[in-house]
């Protein structure tokens, strides 16, 4: 996962050893010695996540935190503090200034990456949802002017998962502050029976569950429809730090180490909810105004309409983040031969189970529309060429491994796809440019035959990439 990371400290020694860390995992780090050359670079740069010293002379962290907050060039990029101080009410005051987490000098290797990654994960989810938004501004549907800042975080509905008595009554006492809705459960059974009945905005589940395992729990939480997006607060023992990790690798928004300090799990929670409100209502709103304007009927992907605005703001980002944008253009092979013996509803069948297919196996920052009849388009940002076309290359299996069912007499039909991958890290490059890369490739496999991937700038598919999508 590449990300680029400012790293504020007015120590160089330390700058040098965050920035050593970061590198040795692959981040793009940028750096500065002080708050106002924070701010600057920050608003140039536009990295994905700052690690915000604390205690710095003319400005400190927390000012350097409310000004980045304030300003809306920046407020979305998330912000951890790290400081050599310890108390809980420093970290309770990072983040009421607006910081979406808070580490202590020395800084702990696992805590570090974890808390990294799972910031870059969510900054690209809503980065993605915010982009979709203006996208529509443009095509002259209206759009909310608010942030996650501005929602509430009083009433939620949270499930706790813990079987001490103790801190189960600790937790449920300080979510009522806000006067919380509050379901408590002791197993991990009861815990995934609930939020599979129920609507919870938050599951604060404890790790050191008796005799079940609480990673369990995050695990089946993300495979479920109802609750995948539901954000995850972990509780934890200090040396369960491992166990943390994987828990945000595999899910887990955040986490608080016990003992438990009540101002910092207040902070925490109402920072989870405020986030999951302000993304139910980015969706909502998105998913209302655009439903009709800009979505295909038959299938419910976006349209041609909305792919050109898109595409072209996702390339003019390319000034700002530095990565590449890649358009997949898939195409179903000799479509017009299952019209033509089966009917157009069974053509119809055909197109919107190709639809689900593609787009349950993407990541959910990618979009597919309908480029028109048979043909759709994959727009994929921060990827490269060969991931795309390892994308691409398990899309075509996932198309030819398993019949379509439609309401035919044959009942079941063997269908194939055609794929073009192109890629640019150019942001002068237009969507019709990309697009017209990805045409030219998608009929190279054509002529090769058709049932095949075929990338821009690739003699063949690399034997690697052929097996690594077999294999998933």
């Amino acid at each position: 996962m590449s990300a680029r990371i400012l790293v504020v400290d007015d120590v160089p020694a330390n700058v040098k050893l965050l920035a050593a860390k970061l590198s040795r995992e692959y981040f793009d780090v940028l750096t500065a010695d002080s708050g106002p050359g924070a701010l600057e670079i920050a608003q140039r740069e536009a990295p994905d996540i700052v690690l915000l010293d604390v205690m710095m002379p003319g400005m400190d962290g927390f000012e350097v935190c409310r000004r980045l907050k304030a300003d809306t060039r920046t407020l979305h990029i998330p912000v951890v503090m790290v400081t050599a101080l310890s108390d809980g009410s420093d970290r309770v005051a990072g983040l009421e200034a607006g910081a979406d987490d808070f580490l202590t000098k020395p800084v702990n290797d696992i805590a570090l990456f974890s808390r990294v990654r799972s910031l870059v994960r969510l900054k690209q989810m809503m980065d993605e949802w915010r982009i979709r938004e203006r996208t529509s501004d443009e095509l002259g549907v209206v759009r909310s002017e608010d942030t996650e800042f501005d929602e509430s975080a009083e009433n939620a509905d949270i499930l706790v998962v813990e079987d001490s008595e103790l801190q189960r009554t600790k937790v449920t006492q300080t979510l009522e502050i806000d006067r919380a809705r509050v379901t408590s459960t002791l197993t991990i059974d009861d815990a995934e029976g609930l939020a599979n009945a129920q609507d919870f905005e938050l599951i604060i589940a404890s790790l050191t569950l008796r005799n079940e395992d609480g990673l369990r729990l995050v695990s089946r939480l993300r495979c479920l429809d109802r609750t995948r997006q539901v954000p995850i607060l972990l509780l934890a023992q200090e040396e369960e730090m491992q166990r943390v990790a994987k828990g945000m690798e595999i899910g887990a928004n955040d986490y608080i180490v016990k003992p438990i300090d009540r101002n910092e799990l207040k902070a925490r929670v109402r920072t989870q909810i405020r986030r999951k409100r302000y993304q139910d209502r980015l969706r909502t709103n998105y998913q209302r105004s655009l439903s009709m304007a800009l979505t295909d009927s038959l299938t419910g992907l976006f349209n041609r309409h909305y792919l050109g605005a898109h595409l072209a703001r996702m390339i003019g980002r390319i000034a700002e983040t530095h990565k590449p944008v890649v358009a997949i253009m898939l195409d179903i092979d000799h479509f017009k031969d299952v019209n033509d013996t089966y009917g157009h509803a069974a053509g119809d069948q055909v197109l919107k189970e190709v639809a689900e297919r593609v787009s349950r196996n993407l990541r959910n920052f990618d979009m597919v529309a309908r480029f028109g009849g048979e043909e759709f388009i994959i727009v994929m940002p921060d990827s490269t060429l060969e991931g795309a076309a390892l994308v691409a290359e398990r899309l075509r299996l996932r198309i030819a491994e398993e019949p379509f069912h439609v309401d035919a007499p044959v009942d079941e039909l063997r269908i194939t796809i055609s794929l073009g991958v192109a890629a640019t890290d150019d942001a002068a490059t237009t969507p019709t440019v990309l697009i017209n890369e990805a045409d030219q490739a998608l009929y190279a496999a054509k002529r090769k035959g058709r049932n095949c991937v075929v990338a821009t700038g690739m003699e063949d598919i690399p034997p690697e990439i052929l097996a690594a999508a077999a294999s998933n």
